[in-house]
């Protein structure tokens, strides 16, 4: 049966492809993201993920134009590059407000519907760093890891209404996405941080410009939607970050950091 389903950052990458290819098998889909879109198969919507009334108004009018909503896909984000320590509040906080904040406010805003047709899936995006900690990228970290936990604790809530939660962990995906990060520029101005961070960001962004294709999470995330009893988390990436998420559940968290400056010569 046809679903309808809201994907947020719809516009590019895996919010796009994911779209394009759930609607074009049948579903309605409406993508919401912050510039004007068009496609004659996907409903677009501007808006912000961060903007709550804009966010309630755009889930309002689906509702009463569908009568409901099956299917949240929490896809929008955005990346920071550059040391912890020198990074500014206000890049911190379009961060967290752009990756985390937004997640939480889409949610909370499709639950009440949810929760009143008692059924609906929501898919919300971590990541590969939402599980270690990765140099030069710890406040995207940052973000991902609290989506892991409000996504962890969500589940918990709501299975009793009928409500499944999954997370989407990705690895290294070639998309828009690499070239979209903001880089701290006084991380690459510093004598001490910025050579290194410059030769930490050219091997995450090499390994993510050779990732695998969109398309390929595009059909996990398919298989997730009609799943009769869907996991919490999914880990899609290649075989070696498969390998590195189980090696950190089995090691002393030391020994997973010094792997970590190793592999990223940080």
């Amino acid at each position: 049966m046809s679903k309808i389903i809201i994907i947020t950052g719809a516009s590019s990458g895996f919010g796009k492809t994911i779209a394009e290819l759930l609607s074009s098998h049948g579903n309605k889909v409406y993508g919401i993201c912050r510039r004007e879109m068009s496609h004659p198969q996907i409903v677009y919507k501007q808006g912000d993920v961060r903007d709550a009334e804009g966010i309630e108004k755009i889930v309002s009018d689906i509702v009463a134009k569908e009568g409901r909503i099956d299917v949240l896909i929490n896809n929008a984000g955005m990346g920071l590059g550059g040391a912890l320590e020198l990074t500014s509040w206000d890049e911190i906080k379009i961060q967290m407000e752009t990756n985390f904040y937004g997640c939480v406010n889409m949610c909370q805003k499709v639950l009440p519907h949810m929760r009143r047709q008692r059924a609906g899936r929501i898919i919300n995006f971590s990541s590969i760093a939402g599980i270690e900690g990765i140099p030069y990228q710890g406040f995207y970290s940052c973000s991902k890891f609290a989506i892991e936990g409000f996504s962890e604790a969500l589940s918990a809530e709501v299975k009793r209404f009928g409500i499944k939660v999954s997370l989407v962990e990705p690895g290294d995906f070639a998309t828009g996405f690499t070239a979209m990060r903001i880089n701290s520029e006084a991380t690459l101005n510093d004598p001490d941080y910025g050579p290194v961070f410059r030769r930490v960001q050219a091997k995450f962004e090499s390994e993510e410009n050779n990732g695998l294709k969109p398309e390929y999470l595009a059909k996990k995330v398919e298989k997730i939607i009609n799943s009769k009893h869907p996991a919490l988390r999914y880990c899609i990436a290649n075989l070696e970050q498969k390998l590195s998420v189980v090696l950190k559940r089995l090691i002393p968290g030391n020994w997973n950091v010094d792997i970590l400056r190793s592999y990223y010569k940080s």
